[in-house]
C-alpha cells in the first residue's frame, strides 16, 4: 500500500493539514512577538494564556459538535473562520489600520476556529482508515507535520521583519484555498451511530464524563502525557541546563575552520538534527523497520527515545548530545505511528471526536509537567532529572503493554481490533 491507495479524504486531509500546520508554525509565534512588542512581555504572556485556555475550550466543544453534526461542517467552519481571521489580521496590521486590540481578538478567534475543527480532522483520519493502513497513514502524517514545522519556522523567521502584513495576507489566501478544497472534495465520514440525539451542554457534559470514566482511555492519555512531558524538556529544563552549564567547545577542526558552540548554539543544533532526521528517515521507516513487530517497535522506540533525553539531561559533550539526538529521533520514528494506531483502534466510533478532543489534553499536561521540571531542576541534580525521565519512559512502556494486551483480548473475543469491553 502507498499514498495513492489511501482514501481520498485521507490524502486531502494530510495535504490540508500540512498547510494548516505550516501557517500555524509560521505565524503564531510572530503574533506573540508582535503582542509583546506592543504591550510588553508580561502582558503578552497573559494574553497568550487566555488564547490557550480558549483553544482548549473550543477543542472540547468541537469534539462534541463533530459527533453530533458530523466532521465536514466543523472542518468547513473552522477553515472559513481561519480565512476571515487572517484577512482581518492583515488589515489590522496594514498601513491603513493598526490595532493591537483587534490583533489580539482576531488571534483569539483564529485559535478557537482552528481548535474547533481539530477533533473532527483527527477523527476523520480514523473513520476512513483501516487497522492495516493506519501505520502508513500516521507515518506520512508525521512526516508532513515535521516538514511543515521546519518550512514554517524558516519562512516566519526570515520574513517577519518588514513582511508581516504580506505573511498574513498570504495565510488568508492559503486558507481560502483549503476551505474550497474541504467544501468541494472532502466527504462526510461520521458513522451513523456517532450522531447523538441530545445536542445541548448537558449532553456534551455527559459525553465527556463517559470518556473520563473509560479506564482504558485514561491509560492511553496518561502514557501519552508522560512521553509528551519528556519530549518537551528540550524547551524547558534541558534548554536551561545547557544555557547555564554547557561549556563553549569546538565541534571540529577543518583546516583553519574550527566552529565553536555554546549552550544556546548546541540547543539549536540538537533541534535541527532531530527535525532533519525525521524529514529524511520517517518515510523509509516501514522498510527499515518492516521486520520488527509492532510490539518491538513500540517498546524499543520509547526506550530509545527516553534514553536520548536521559543523556541530554546530563551530558556536556557536544558529540555525545548529537549522538543522543540521533538515538531519540530513531525511537520517535519507530514508536509514534504505533502509538497513534493503537489510539485509533481503541477509541469507540460513536464518540470518536470526543475522545480525540480529550486525548489532546496529553500535550497540555506534558507542557505543565515540563514547566514544573524547570523548578524541580533547580533543586535536583542533573542525574536525578535523568532518572526521572527514565521513570516516565518505563511507566509509559508498562501502560502501553497493558493496552496492547487489552486490544489482543478484544481481537480474540470479536475477531476485530476494536475494544468493546470499555471497562477492561
Amino acid at each position: 500500500m502507498n499514498f495513492r491507495d489511501l482514501h481520498p479524504n485521507i490524502r486531502l486531509r494530510i495535504c490540508v493539514g500540512f498547510v494548516q500546520r505550516l501557517l500555524s508554525v509560521m505565524l503564531m509565534p510572530l503574533l506573540i512577538i508582535h503582542l509583546a512588542a506592543l504591550y510588553g512581555a508580561a502582558t503578552a504572556g497573559a494574553l497568550t494564556l487566555a488564547v490557550a485556555a480558549a483553544g482548549i475550550a473550543s477543542n472540547f466543544i468541537g469534539g462534541h459538535l463533530a459527533d453530533v453534526y458530523g466532521r465536514r461542517p466543523l472542518l468547513v467552519a473552522g477553515e472559513l473562520g481561519a480565512t476571515v481571521c487572517f484577512a482581518l489580521l492583515a488589515l489590522a496590521n496594514s498601513p491603513w489600520w493598526s490595532s493591537g486590540v483587534a490583533t489580539f481578538l482576531l488571534f483569539l478567534a483564529n485559535t478557537c476556529a482552528a481548535q474547533l475543527a481539530t477533533p473532527a480532522a483527527d477523527a476523520m483520519m480514523v473513520d476512513v482508515s483501516t487497522p492495516q493502513s493506519r501505520p502508513l497513514v500516521y507515518t506520512i502524517n508525521y512526516w508532513s507535520i515535521n516538514v511543515a514545522f521546519t518550512v514554517g519556522a524558516l519562512i516566519g523567521g526570515f520574513l517577519y521583519d518588514g513582511h508581516f502584513t504580506q505573511l498574513l495576507t498570504g495565510a488568508a489566501a492559503a486558507c481560502a484555498l483549503t476551505t474550497l478544497v474541504i467544501w468541494r472534495w472532502i466527504s462526510e465520514t461520521a458513522p451513523a451511530t456517532g450522531k447523538d440525539v441530545a445536542t445541548g451542554p448537558r449532553a456534551m457534559l455527559r459525553g465527556y464524563l463517559a470518556v473520563g470514566r473509560d479506564r482504558l482511555f485514561l491509560r492511553q492519555l496518561t502514557a501519552a502525557a508522560l512521553i509528551a512531558a519528556v519530549e518537551m524538556q528540550i524547551g524547558y529544563y534541558i534548554a536551561v541546563r545547557l544555557a547555564d552549564e554547557f561549556p563553549r567547545q569546538t565541534l571540529a577542526t577543518i583546516g583553519s575552520w574550527a566552529p565553536a558552540v555554546d549552550g544556546v548554539a548546541i540547543l539549536g543544533i540538537l533541534r535541527a538534527v532531530n527535525a532533519a532526521l525525521v524529514v529524511a528517515l520517517v518515510l523509509a521507516a516501514k522498510s527499515l523497520l518492516g521486520r520488527a513487530s509492532e510490539r518491538t517497535r513500540l517498546y524499543a522506540g520509547i526506550a530509545a527515545f527516553t534514553a536520548g533525553y536521559m543523556v541530554w539531561a546530563v551530558s556536556n559533550d557536544a558529540w555525545v548530545l548529537i549522538g543522543a539526538a540521533v538515538l531519540l529521533t530513531l525511537g520517535e520514528i519507530a514508536s509514534i505511528p504505533v502509538r497513534q494506531t493503537l489510539l485509533a483502534d481503541l477509541v469507540p466510533a460513536q464518540a470518536r471526536t470526543k475522545y480525540m478532543a480529550a486525548y489532546a489534553l496529553n500535550a497540555r499536561a506534558g507542557l505543565l509537567i515540563a514547566a514544573l521540571c524547570v523548578t524541580v531542576g533547580a533543586f535536583v541534580p542533573a542525574l536525578g532529572m535523568s532518572l526521572l525521565y527514565g521513570t516516565a519512559g518505563l511507566a509509559a512502556i508498562l501502560l502501553y503493554r497493558s493496552l496492547l494486551r487489552a486490544r489482543e483480548r478484544a481481537a480474540d473475543r470479536t475477531g476485530t481490533a476494536q475494544v468493546l469491553d470499555r471497562a477492561a
